[in-house]
């Protein structure tokens, strides 16, 4: 007989016992997505920065941070709340939605996309954007494939350097 195993998958809100997990994952998949678009010694001081105690001292402090869990362990996260271009209609902003490399491509990603932006809806925060770094070819392409439409522009400095950002937009009214 051969055996079956089944795998777990679920999001929910984080708690404080999720700290390592998260700060896990941002270290992995921010090394991926950015190394060789952000300067180096910037990326290590950001990654650096969002230790364990930092994701902690959040979850603490309510930041809304939902866990993609794969078999037990933190695989995912997205952070979101109120939007902070206000010069957008845009209420709503998915911050940060990172998964480990070794669960980028299995569809998580977009569960997760749409766990963060069901929780925009419950708090009225609709529509909602996000931000990607125009060089993130993968990001870029991964916001377009759930529907965003490229409603702003703008630049974030990263060190010396200065690099092109774009906003992707979800739920406008045609």
């Amino acid at each position: 007989m051969i055996g079956m195993s089944t795998v777990s998958i679920g999001i929910r809100r984080a708690g404080t016992k999720d700290a390592a997990g998260v700060a896990a994952v941002h270290d992995d998949a921010w090394r991926q997505a950015y190394r060789g678009l952000i300067p180096g010694r910037e990326l290590e001081r950001m990654v650096n920065r969002r230790g364990a105690t930092w994701w902690s001292t959040a979850i603490a402090n309510g930041l809304p941070i939902l866990i993609l869990e794969f078999d037990g362990a933190v695989a995912g996260y997205a952070t979101f709340g109120r939007s902070r271009l206000g010069s957008l209609t845009h209420k709503g902003e998915i911050y940060e939605l990172y998964l480990a490399p070794t669960h980028q491509g299995l569809g998580l990603g977009r569960r997760l996309f749409e766990a963060a932006s069901a929780g925009l809806a419950r708090r009225s925060l609709v529509p909602h954007l996000v931000w990607a770094l125009e060089a993130n070819d993968g990001a870029c392409a991964f916001y377009e494939r759930m529907g965003g439409k490229v409603v702003a522009r703008g630049s974030e400095r990263f060190g010396g350097e200065i690099l092109p950002k774009i906003a992707f937009g979800y739920g406008e009214k045609d």
